[in-house]
């Protein structure tokens, strides 16, 4: 595999819902060896420290039950400056911190991405579409709008546009299991590629995604992945708020990371949603690093013996 100038961006947001823990999520990813781990499989890394958000400033929504709005806006303004930076220099991971994170994320890679005049293409591995805009969520949780600011939705005018709106075609969602009416309703004719757990069950994981990377080879793409931790079933990763039973398994996502490896498409990954709080003994944490090296090069023959 390609030797790749990995920048380990810490995005300590903790403001995208209301249970609090996320922002331990960088440190958490530090001490589980994630740098140490990427070194090991020949990859310069760079650790460029937690980012800090922006200066507050006024911002409002006609929905009462969003929260956290002016904090949020800081966060993505932050992370959309430093991850267009990033993207120019290398292999952009950016340890979470909550799902919102994708927001200013996705913002500076699509940046960097029309600085480029090549296309942006979105991998969401989630339980969720988070499809939601600050108009239409029903908690107030902006964890769940990331995507729908991705995508060009309108709702968003507190926060800067977004620089290079992905293409509903340019979008693949995979592991989904909890979708509401809203949601739904927006992925209706919406040229999405929604793959949910059923059709996982039916298929497996390898048709959808390959048929994905083989868009991005074609349109010679940039590839962003958002790999968020309900993604997987709670049962080997409880260490996140929002827990659904019947995710990924841990073969399943390997071979996802694996795929997405041997493709040697993906150029930036998002780390989002770890709560340390909830986890036992790290193994969550410990997980996603495991999963990361896997996209990075390593093989199911290689994966070392782990004790927790």
């Amino acid at each position: 595999m390609e030797r790749r100038n990995c920048l380990l961006i810490g995005a300590p947001v903790d403001t995208g819902k209301r249970r609090k823990g996320c922002v331990m999520g960088p440190d958490a990813y530090r001490t589980a060896d994630l740098a140490e781990t990427l070194a090991a499989l020949g990859h310069s890394v760079s650790d460029v420290g937690n980012i800090v958000p922006a200066a507050e400033r006024a911002v409002g929504c006609a929905n009462p039950l969003v929260h956290s709005l002016s904090e949020t806006v800081a966060w993505a303004e932050a992370l959309a400056a430093a991850g267009r930076d990033a993207a120019a220099r290398g292999f952009s991971i950016f340890m979470g911190g909550d799902h919102s994170l994708s927001i200013g994320s996705v913002a500076g890679v699509a940046a960097h991405a029309a600085d480029q005049n090549r296309p942006l293409f979105v991998l969401w591995l989630d339980a969720h579409t988070d499809l939601h805009t600050p108009l239409t969520t029903d908690t107030g949780n902006l964890h769940g709008t990331s995507l729908g600011y991705i995508a060009g939705a309108e709702g968003f005018d507190a926060f800067a546009p977004m620089p290079n709106v992905v293409p509903a075609a340019n979008i693949c969602m995979i592991g989904l299991r909890s979708v509401d009416g809203a949601e739904k309703a927006m992925l209706q004719d919406s040229g999405m590629s929604a793959v949910d757990m059923r059709t996982i069950d039916e298929h497996g994981v390898a048709r959808p995604l390959s048929g994905f990377l083989k868009s991005v080879a074609a349109a010679n793409g940039f590839l962003h992945v958002s790999l968020d931790v309900d993604f997987l079933d709670p049962s080997i990763a409880p260490a996140v708020g929002t827990t659904v039973p019947g995710g990924a398994t841990f073969r399943e996502a390997h071979l996802v990371m694996e795929m997405l490896g041997d493709s040697g498409l993906v150029t930036s990954l998002d780390l989002v949603e770890l709560n340390p709080f909830l986890d036992e003994r790290g193994r969550t944490a410990s997980l996603m690093v495991d999963l990361t090296a896997s996209l990075m090069g390593r093989r199911v023959f290689d994966r070392p013996t782990q004790s927790f």
